[in-house]
């Protein structure tokens, strides 16, 4: 059945789902910081999020990859807080501070459905990873009404693989950041040491899951694994250890989003070497990194932020 979340629907394994992730918040453990607080009775870890979601925005989204806005647009939920802290964070308002309000299951369910029917091809969950059990419990609900667009988890990549696990049959569409190669570049711009541990862990099994993305005739994502990866300047999100993992390691199928709109912004300032756009050369290197390893499916961008499709198995770029 198609989307993946209505097999489980029906013959009941969703609500099964739905329990056994709602309890992970007694001892909250959904995450790689494990903070162990209770989420339950509203006790806060790194997240700053209670047993409630809390939801900036809601609306159709035309500035995702292609395959995800479409025509009609990525319905897209942004949720407040994160479970990491980047210095240089765009959407800091809301990720780090307190923009946004608590939603409570009925209302998340009913933003999916007021999505749907403004025709958005998906339901896109941005910063979902330490409101994943709210979600799937939202997700029964809008179900319940008629939800019946896929669900695209939009994820900065700072996940357990074992969560990843659980969404194994709900989740069709994985839009996952590959940010850092390095330990101390990930510690020291968004405080998650174990950055590339977790994140290489938790790409393939979203790979084992949902495969390399498979797009219909209208060029419309369907089901798949879409790697994005913001080039940083100086170097500093390692990108060709990055590129080498996922040839290697993933596909040279992938489809790869190379980010190149990087721009200074909250606390950017404090660090000389992100406090700065990055040139041409080195958004030129980090294609030079794709092409080096194979990796031709996805899109690239200028400097401006458009994107260019690179189709499948075309010539590099020059």
């Amino acid at each position: 059945m198609y989307p993946g979340y209505l097999k489980p629907y029906h013959n009941g394994k969703l609500d099964s789902l739905i329990e056994k992730a709602l309890g992970l918040l007694e001892c909250c453990s959904i995450c790689p910081r494990k903070c162990k607080v209770n989420r339950l009775k509203n006790e806060l870890g790194f997240c700053k999020t209670g047993l409630e979601a809390k939801v900036y925005s809601c609306l159709p989204h035309f500035g995702e990859e292609p395959p995800i806005s479409g025509t009609s647009g990525s319905g897209t939920i942004f949720f407040s807080h994160c479970n990491m802290a980047c210095v240089y964070c765009q959407n800091y308002k809301f990720s780090q501070e307190e923009e946004g309000r608590v939603v409570g299951a009925e209302e998340l369910a009913d933003f999916m459905l007021q999505l749907q029917n403004r025709k958005c091809h998906n339901i896109n969950l941005v910063t979902p990873t330490h409101v994943m059990p709210q979600i799937l419990e939202a997700l029964g609900l809008a179900v319940g009404k008629g939800l019946k667009i896929p669900l695209v988890y939009n994820t900065s990549g700072y996940e357990l693989p074992q969560i990843i696990k659980l969404l194994a049959g709900v989740v069709d569409i994985y839009l996952a950041d590959s940010r850092y190669a390095d330990n101390y570049a990930a510690a020291k711009y968004s405080a998650a040491l174990d950055y590339p541990k977790y994140n290489r862990e938790a790409l393939l099994e979203m790979q084992r899951q949902a495969g390399i993305a498979n797009l219909d005739n209208r060029g419309i994502i369907k089901k798949g694994l879409i790697i994005r990866h913001l080039v940083l300047p100086n170097n500093v999100s390692g990108t060709e250890k990055i590129m080498e993992f996922i040839a290697k390691e993933v596909s040279t199928e992938s489809y790869i989003s190379l980010m190149s709109q990087y721009h200074p912004c909250y606390r950017a300032g404090e660090f000389k070497e992100i406090n700065r756009r990055i040139s041409y050369e080195e958004y030129r290197v980090a294609v030079k990194s794709m092409e080096k390893y194979g990796l031709y499916n996805g899109w690239t961008q200028d400097l401006s932020g458009q994107k260019q499709f690179l189709g499948t198995n075309l010539k590099p770029i020059h």
